[in-house]
């Protein structure tokens, strides 16, 4: 069960991205993020393409999924989502955005040396 205690407090969006990225180190984990959403996105595009637009609402069970799949068997972490669901839904693209882009390992290598705040 996730309390209020365990959450931890950030000061800016900013802080918060830096534990994103940690939360985030396993490569395996980072790919489970991004086939689900890549696969969510294209299932809710597609339901209004088809015109079915009540079928665009599986993204949810299919993007959080594969996500919360990559942090439990294979990160072994708690999701950032149950505590900041907002930020982690924003930091979700926005490594998504930066791992087809191939920036990530920049942002990655600038964090290693920022102090783990579990």
């Amino acid at each position: 069960m996730v309390t209020v205690s365990d959450t931890p407090k950030f000061r800016s969006y900013q802080e918060f991205f830096e534990f994103y990225l940690r939360e985030h180190g396993d490569r395996g984990n980072r790919w489970m993020h991004a086939i689900g959403m890549l696969l969510g996105m294209a299932l809710a595009v597609a339901a209004f393409v088809l015109h079915h637009p009540w079928y665009a609402l599986l993204w949810i069970p299919v993007g959080y999924g594969f996500s919360f799949a990559g942090h439990f068997l294979i990160e072994k972490n708690k999701p950032a989502t149950f505590g900041h669901p907002f930020w982690s839904f924003i930091s979700d693209f926005r490594m998504l955005g930066l791992m087809l882009t191939g920036r990530l390992a920049v942002h990655s290598r600038a964090n290693d040396n920022l102090p783990d705040r579990r």
